[in-house]
């Protein structure tokens, strides 16, 4: 079975978003380190510990919001925030620019699967995400039946 989507364009904002929320869930531990960094407080009491690992956590955060505003503004990146549809079987994510442009996705090449309350999060890499709303979908069975490739796949528990 394949299921073939309608157009959908990918929002600068959503992508953003998704993208931070992706790296606080993959780097978690970043956190650990901004709290040993305020246990330094034990070894000699001053403030400046929690100064120290809040501009740090802050400046993590903002570098990583840079790069994903950046990857909207690249001329290399212009093509996944344009109306695109998909085809999706269990070999591959087709994603179609027009009838005759498209760029196959093999399943080995996606690193992770979440299904949102409303959305599927296919993660590519750190920079590359692909967002399947429930509304691109055309029936309900259809996206259940993407949801049973990615559990299938192992991509989603």
């Amino acid at each position: 079975m394949i299921v073939k989507t309608k157009k959908y364009k990918l929002e600068n904002g959503t992508y953003i978003k998704l993208g931070l929320v992706n790296i606080l869930k993959q780097q978690w531990w970043v956190f650990l380190i901004a709290l040993a960094i305020c246990l330094g407080y034990f070894i000699i009491p001053n403030a400046w510990w929690f100064i120290g690992a809040a501009i740090a956590l802050v400046l993590y955060f903002l570098f990583w919001l840079i790069q994903f505003t950046g990857v909207t503004q690249m001329e290399q990146t212009k093509m996944l925030f344009e109306k695109l549809s998909y085809e999706i079987n269990s070999q591959q994510v087709l994603i179609k620019l027009n009838p005759r442009q498209g760029m196959p996705i093999k399943w080995d090449q996606v690193k992770s699967a979440t299904v949102g309350k409303d959305y599927i999060l296919l993660v590519i890499n750190k920079a590359q995400l692909i967002h399947l709303p429930f509304r691109i979908f055309n029936t309900e069975n259809e996206r259940k039946f993407v949801e049973s490739i990615l559990k299938r796949k192992g991509l989603v528990k």
